[in-house]
């Protein structure tokens, strides 16, 4: 059964992009801020989760003035009001279109003050998306000599702001903060950038293949993220082997294939991209079509190819500034740490992701 939704944001970004070049407030970016409290019947206590990032975050969907209401870290909120029985603040400070410098200059550090609150318990993180993002547009659009620097930049710039990012937050975040948690990049655009360049290799003088090139290069991006959540006490949600790998065993390795992707704390930069990008390379999936099951998949990517699929509305965000919004969680109670939809959209699954770390107790 497959599952395809597909909102209109891919028919807005044009118009988006358009009036984003006509308003010099908001240039390439857009803050999309959102606190959304999840309310839950007969409970007085109440903590807050702060997230910050840059689009998918904010639940980007095509509009400049709303996002997704449950975009990955209100649902992760969800799951704790479960868990705790309490009612869960999700403060999302994001700011779309924003390289990884951005979101570490003007999310983290210049509004440090919400997760400085002392009823912060989680603090969340994505960035990087954008530089990868950038490159590989610039890239694209190369002929003659194929020049590979740009790659390296963004790579090079993920490390130092994610690295710098944890380092800001554990010195920042509230005491009473119980877990700190980065979210690494799935690869949007996988099945389209399986296409040859315009440029040609230096060495080879042939042309090269677009994934050939991207896929070691976010492999890169991916394991230094959680390599650093490892030695800088912060938790890694795999967004990659959620989203890229299928959640049945493809290959007859007797390992379920998004499992088999993840990140293994300690183990070195080669041996990460060689057995994500190489060895399991034949298992990797376009996250257009998520199998959960042999027979069964989700479309977790909008149809703007970028995106995370979601679901239960927006809110207002962007343009004319964010919004502070109340609601019931959908799911009072939650069997086995999983909704009934946890692995049906991108932004439900990503919630899911972070939500496994979660303490016992606030």
């Amino acid at each position: 059964m497959k599952s395809s939704f597909r909102t209109a944001a891919g028919r807005l970004i044009p118009a988006a992009a358009l009036l984003a070049l006509s308003v010099p407030a908001v240039a390439s970016t857009l803050n999309q801020n959102v606190s959304w409290t999840v309310d839950r019947a007969g409970t007085t206590a109440k903590y807050r989760v702060v997230a910050y990032g840059d689009s998918i975050f904010a639940g980007y969907n095509g509009s400049i003035s709303n996002a997704a209401k449950y975009s990955a870290p209100t649902v992760d909120a969800e799951y704790l009001s479960a868990r705790w029985n309490a009612d869960i603040e999700s403060v999302r400070r994001a700011k779309s279109g924003a390289v990884a410098r951005d979101v570490y200059e003007n999310k983290i550090v210049a509004e440090r003050s919400y997760m400085q609150d002392a009823s912060t318990r989680v603090v969340s993180f994505e960035m990087c998306g954008n530089d990868g993002l950038q490159a590989r547009s610039a890239f694209k659009s190369q002929t003659g000599t194929c020049d590979y620097s740009g790659l390296d930049a963004a790579i090079n710039s993920c490390k130092t702001y994610v690295a710098a990012a944890m380092d800001y937050i554990n010195a920042n975040a509230h005491a009473n903060t119980k877990l700190k948690i980065v979210s690494n990049l799935y690869y949007p655009g996988y099945a389209a950038d399986n296409v040859q360049s315009s440029c040609k290799d230096a060495g080879t003088g042939q042309t090269v293949n677009l994934r050939d090139r991207f896929l070691p290069a976010i492999a890169k991006m991916n394991y230094w993220m959680c390599e650093y959540a490892r030695q800088k006490g912060f938790k890694c949600a795999d967004s990659f082997a959620q989203y890229m790998g299928a959640d049945y065993d493809s290959n007859g390795d007797g390992q379920i294939d998004s499992d088999a992707l993840r990140y293994v704390a300690g183990e070195t930069e080669a041996s990460y991209v060689t057995r994500t990008a190489v060895t399991l390379r034949a298992t990797l999936r376009d996250a257009n079509t998520k199998f959960v099951a042999s027979t069964s998949s989700y479309d977790y990517i909008q149809s703007d190819d970028t995106h995370p699929t979601y679901t239960g509305g927006t809110v207002s965000a962007g343009l004319w500034g964010g919004s502070t919004g109340t609601g019931a969680s959908r799911y009072p109670s939650i069997s086995n740490g999983r909704t009934p939809i946890w692995n049906q959209y991108g932004h439900e699954r990503m919630g899911w992701a972070l939500s496994v770390y979660q303490p016992a107790n606030p």
